[in-house]
């Protein structure tokens, strides 16, 4: 069984499409951020980032309980533990990695910077126009890719199930999909997968 803490954030998104995605049996834990659930003690002692997510596997490696928090590092431990989404071949795999850390490196913290501060009500031109930037930067290096593949890394893989969350939030960051075709190609093929509609519900907040 695994123990899932989350909340309704595109990092959430991924773990709780990928345990839909595998079809292990698990629980939901909501740590509600706005009411600062994440600083709980009890929380800290899985999470010491004070984040979400974080799982708990109660039949860990070995058998025994296995804590684990990072949304990236999570997926991995999901695909390698399941042999899903997550290729035997290591050229393959790496490609994987690739963009799973495109993702983790570049995918969030620019979308998230570009939500955080469009939504902002005291508008900061500077940051506005940076983040804007390069979250089209990024829409440009995806849709280029996706011209040439089906998904990310050729077939569908923790990258897609990493990414697509980010994604979803592009009204949030005043980008219209229909300027980028590959993308919404890819988007809607995600959007179209029941474990993905399963998995973007989760939590029932």
């Amino acid at each position: 069984m695994i123990q899932l803490c989350t909340w309704d954030t595109p990092n959430g998104k991924k773990v709780s499409i990928m345990l839909e995605e595998i079809g292990v049996p698990y629980e939901v834990h909501a740590v509600n951020l706005k009411q600062n659930d994440q600083m709980k003690p009890e929380y800290l002692a899985i999470n010491p980032n004070n984040k979400i997510p974080a799982i708990v596997d109660t039949d860990g490696p070995g058998g025994k309980p296995f804590t684990l928090f990072e949304s990236g590092a999570i997926l991995m431990y999901l695909a390698e533990k399941s042999g899903k989404f997550w290729p035997q071949d290591m050229r393959k795999r790496y490609e994987v990695i690739q963009w799973l850390m495109f993702q983790m490196g570049g995918v969030g913290p620019m979308f998230g910077q570009a939500n955080y501060f469009f939504r902002l009500q005291e508008k900061v031109p500077y940051a506005i126009e940076r983040f804007r930037k390069e979250a089209l930067r990024l829409y440009n290096v995806l849709d280029k890719e996706l011209g040439q593949r089906e998904y990310l890394a050729g077939e569908y893989s923790i990258a897609d199930i990493a990414t697509y969350p980010w994604v979803w939030r592009h009204e949030v960051h005043q980008v219209k999909l229909e300027e980028f075709p590959n993308v919404k190609r890819w988007f809607d093929a995600n959007a179209a997968r029941p474990a993905v509609k399963r998995g973007m519900a989760v939590p029932t907040i």
